[in-house]
C-alpha cells in the first residue's frame, strides 16, 4: 500500500475552505440539514476546526474543509484505505465529521459525534445503505479523547477500525467504481436531534484532526482505477 493523500490543513492545494456542494448553493449554510453553520474561508492550522459563536443571531461561522474544487481535486476511490488520529470535542452542540462527498450523494461518514451522547460514534455508507451507532466507553470514548480510527473502502464491504479494532463491517460495500472527494469540517447542531450550544456557554468550540492519511494499493485492487 502507498500513501497518495497526506493532508496538510492549511494547504491551498489540497483544500477548498469553506464551499462544498454538499450545502445548498455551495453554502455558508444549511439549516435544512439542522446546522447552525456558516462556513469560514479559514484553513485549519494543527488540524484544529473549530466553531465561534456569531454576534446578532444563532449561527456559527464553522471550519470546512474538502478536496472538492482544489488543484489537486483529489478523491478517494474504492479500495482505499483512510486513516485519522483525532481528538473530539468536549462542548455541548459540536458535531465534527470526516466524511465523503460527490455528485449530491457517494457519501460515507467515517466517524461523527456529538457530545450529548459521549460515548457514541456514528459511522453511515450512505452509498448502499446502513449505518451503526457504536457504543466505545470501553474503549475510552469519550468528549476530549485521542484515538484513532481506519476506514477501508472496499467493493463489497466498508470496514471501520478504532485504535485497529474492527467495530463495524458493513458488507455492503460501495462497489467497483465509486470515487468521492473528502470533508473534514466541525458544524453546530441546531437542537432538533443533537444538544445546541447553551446560550449562556463557551463561544468557541472545536475538534483536531491531528493526521488524515489516504493509502493505496496497486490498480485493480477493490475496484477499477480512477484518475484522482
Amino acid at each position: 500500500m502507498a500513501v497518495v493523500f497526506d493532508a496538510d490543513f492549511t494547504s491551498t492545494s489540497q483544500w477548498v475552505a469553506g464551499r462544498s456542494s454538499s450545502y445548498p448553493r455551495m453554502g455558508p449554510t444549511n439549516r435544512g440539514d439542522h446546522k447552525l453553520d456558516f462556513l469560514s474561508r479559514a484553513y485549519c492550522p494543527d488540524g484544529l476546526f473549530t466553531a465561534t459563536r456569531r454576534l446578532g443571531g444563532d449561527l456559527w461561522t464553522c471550519n470546512l474543509l474538502t478536496t472538492e474544487g482544489s488543484p489537486e481535486g483529489f478523491q478517494v476511490r474504492t479500495g482505499d484505505t483512510l486513516s485519522a488520529e483525532v481528538t473530539l470535542p468536549v462542548e455541548l452542540g459540536a458535531w465534527p465529521a470526516i466524511w465523503t462527498w460527490r455528485d449530491g450523494g457517494n457519501e460515507i461518514d467515517v466517524f461523527e459525534y456529538h457530545p450529548d451522547n459521549p460515548d457514541l460514534l456514528e459511522i453511515s455508507n450512505h452509498v448502499r445503505g446502513g449505518y451503526r451507532y457504536w457504543h466505545g466507553a470501553e474503549a475510552g470514548i469519550a468528549p476530549g479523547a485521542t484515538f484513532g480510527l481506519r476506514t477501508v473502502l472496499g467493493a463489497h464491504s466498508v470496514d471501520w477500525f478504532v485504535d485497529d479494532t474492527l467495530i463495524h463491517a458493513d458488507r455492503r460495500g460501495v462497489g467497483a467504481d465509486w470515487h468521492a472527494y473528502l470533508i473534514v469540517n466541525l458544524s453546530v447542531s441546531d437542537g432538533t436531534y443533537h444538544a445546541r450550544p447553551p446560550a449562556f456557554g463557551p463561544d468557541r468550540l472545536g475538534w483536531t484532526c491531528h493526521s488524515l492519511r489516504v493509502e493505496r494499493g496497486a490498480p485493480g485492487d477493490g475496484g477499477s482505477p480512477r484518475r484522482g
